[in-house]
Order: C-alpha cells, then sequence, then structure tokens
C-alpha cells in the first residue's frame, strides 16, 4: 500500500524535519506546523493547479470559481460544452483553455483514469500526467503532493518554496532544482512535509509584510 500523508505523519514529521534542519526548525518553532494542505483528486483539482501555473494563487482562484459558478460541478463533460468565449471571459488563457479540454477529452475518452492513479508509484503517476499536453513536472508534483498526498516531493520548479529556501538558507539567489534537491536530501522520506513547511514561512512573512 502506498504511504499518504494525513495530520498526525504531518505533525510528526514537521518535528522531525526540524531535528535535522535548522531552517525548518526556526519556521516551526515560530510558525507552527503547516497545514496539510489536502486536496481533492480528481478532473476538477487539476483544473484548477493548471490554471495556478505561472499566476497568482488569488487569480487563479477567482478563475477557477467563476468556472464553478457556470457550470456548478467541474466535470470533463460539462467543461468541453463551454466555448472559447465563456472560458475567455472566466479567465483562460488561449493556451489554458486548450490544456483543459484536450484533458477533459482524455478523461471522457477513458485514456486517463485519474482514480488509477491513487494506485501507482510516484514515478509512474508523473509518467502517465506528463503524456498530456499542457501538464509538466510541477503540475505532476503538485497533484502527487496534495492531492494523492504522497510524502517524499519536491514540487520542481515551485518559486515560493525556492524563495522561502533562498531566504531561510541566507543563499544568494533561488536555487536550481538540481542544487534545490541535494540541498533537502536529509528530508527525505518527508520531503512534502518540507515542502509544506517552507510554504507556510512564505506566507505567513507575505502576510505580515502586507499588514505593516
Amino acid at each position: 500500500m502506498i504511504d499518504k500523508l494525513n495530520e498526525s505523519s504531518l505533525l510528526e514529521a514537521s518535528a522531525w524535519l526540524a531535528e535535522r534542519d535548522e531552517a525548518l526548525a526556526f519556521v516551526l518553532e515560530k510558525y507552527g506546523p503547516p497545514p496539510l494542505w489536502a486536496r481533492e483528486p480528481g478532473f476538477s483539482t487539476l483544473v484548477h493547479i493548471i490554471l495556478e501555473q505561472q499566476v497568482s494563487l488569488a487569480s487563479a482562484n477567482a478563475a477557477f470559481q467563476k468556472l464553478k459558478s457556470l457550470i456548478g460541478t467541474v466535470a470533463p463533460g460539462a467543461f468541453l460544452l463551454l466555448n472559447d468565449e465563456d472560458l475567455r471571459q472566466i479567465g483562460f488563457s488561449r493556451q489554458k483553455t486548450n490544456y483543459c479540454r484536450a484533458l477533459a477529452q482524455t478523461i471522457a475518452d477513458g485514456r486517463l483514469d485519474l482514480d488509477a492513479l491513487h494506485h501507482l508509484p510516484d514515478e509512474e503517476v508523473r509518467a502517465e500526467m506528463v503524456r498530456l499536453k499542457g501538464i509538466g513536472i510541477w503540475t505532476a508534483d503538485i497533484y502527487l503532493s496534495e492531492c494523492l498526498l504522497r510524502p517524499d516531493i519536491l514540487p520542481k520548479g515551485d518559486i515560493a518554496m525556492q524563495e522561502a529556501f533562498k531566504v531561510l538558507k541566507k543563499l544568494p539567489g533561488r536555487p536550481v532544482h538540481e542544487d534545490f534537491e541535494r540541498g533537502t536530501e536529509h528530508w527525505r522520506p518527508w520531503r512534502s512535509v518540507g515542502t509544506r513547511m517552507l510554504w507556510h514561512y512564505y506566507l505567513e512573512v507575505r502576510s505580515e509584510r502586507s499588514e505593516k
């Protein structure tokens, strides 16, 4: 059976990581443990994650909420009934319209079974997902970490994660992914929790700055 994160293992792993990494110890002491940030697996959340690519979470969420208001349950069949103008009005770029349509059609045709991903190892999930246009490693990794709750995922190219790591480790710039992997090897087998601690720090610091 493939391990999944839960509230209990999140707390245990946060303490375990804090014992092994000074920066994460600081985050835990100052801000407490991170949220689990669990998301419902399936087409709806995957569309939401695609909307989050290269834009702020707030603007992605605004577009997703408009989509839900328009069609209710975000399912492949209902999504495929929307035309280009519908999606443009919601906030979909032309590129993301194409990506989400391709995803919806692939699921509707039975060429992708998202439920089957629960039973596959991490690398096989990635391989299945990145076959689809518009789904790269970052999107697959976020799905693995937040939807399938896999415990040892380090989302490639996540800017908030890299920025938090840079600040906490006092680096001159954001690390490239290969350096980031080497610098977090001691987080295994809980890199998904280390990632959450970095996001937690990033969001808390941003909130503090906005209140000043």
